[in-house]
């Protein structure tokens, strides 16, 4: 049963600087954002969102991308581990695009949802099969789904999920992406915590939660793997969010702290969970 408890006051950092409550949803050990806009897509409108570009102008979006060209190796190797029993992929919230080039140029065939206009128009620019909705995917089954954080952004959580196990193969793998509200940075940079990012993110897991909703729907987490990088990317953001301007070398004394907690805890700034049909 959900709390009706405030575990935190955030805002949107990023677009209209309003203000929204994280309330604690104790059955699930997993945060809320309240309340969640009907027109999310508004949300999104800001030139500067940068997993909806391919920018490299600014110091940190050419780190970023530096990150990103290396991530993107880091993922095909996962899901080529994971690619028995054929090479197909869905990648749900594929932004501009990326990991699917990257995946078609390496042997997979490749599929994509991405409902924001201006990023689906950059995929398609890659000779890229995308679409807008979920819906409009036929009724192929694919061997792996990805969603490398996009689950925290998708409106009627348990109807999403539902709709991913009816288009995976019964010996299909999903691999999802989220931050982890548990990680050292989270606690430390609390409301100004940058992966929070209301009201875009509508939840914010944690281990436990992932695996509690994700076995109602018969699904066993088989593997969990950090996501390093993300703690420094995030404390970048913060230290804006937080004192006004970017502070490298606090973010990465940050960062570098973050991991090396998790390294006891296993409380990552990001996680990646590796998911079965039981």
């Amino acid at each position: 049963m959900l709390e009706n408890k405030i575990f935190l006051k955030t805002k949107d950092h990023l677009v209209t600087q309003e203000t929204f409550n994280l309330v604690k949803d104790s059955t699930y050990d997993m945060l809320i954002t309240e309340p969640q806009p009907k027109n999310l897509d508004d949300y999104y409108q800001e030139e500067n969102y940068i997993s909806h570009s391919d920018d490299a102008k600014s110091v940190f979006e050419k780190i970023y991308q530096i990150v990103k060209s290396y991530t993107l190796r880091k993922k095909i190797k996962l899901i080529n581990q994971y690619s028995l029993n054929g090479k197909n992929i869905l990648d749900i919230g594929c932004g501009t695009g990326e990991f699917l080039a990257y995946a078609k140029n390496n042997n997979w065939k490749t599929f994509g949802v991405e409902p924001n206009i201006k990023a689906r128009q950059k995929a398609l620019e890659k000779n890229l099969n995308i679409v807008e909705k979920l819906e409009l995917i036929n009724a192929e089954k694919f061997n792996v789904i990805s969603l490398w954080h996009v689950l925290e952004h998708l409106p009627n959580l348990q109807e999403h999920i539902v709709k991913i196990k009816n288009i995976l193969s019964d010996q299909g793998t999903l691999i999802i992406a989220v931050p982890n509200y548990k990680s050292y940075d989270a606690a430390y940079y609390k409301e100004n915590w940058a992966a929070y990012d209301t009201p875009r993110h509508l939840w914010h897991f944690s281990q436990n939660s992932i695996t509690e909703i994700f076995n109602e729907h018969n699904f066993k987490v088989v593997k969990t793997l950090p996501m390093h990088f993300d703690s420094y990317y995030v404390s970048l953001l913060s230290e804006k969010y937080k004192n006004g301007r970017t502070n490298y070398l606090k973010a990465i004394f940050r960062g570098l702290l973050s991991n090396l907690n998790a390294r006891r805890s296993g409380e990552y700034s990001s996680l990646i969970y590796i998911l079965k049909r039981e």
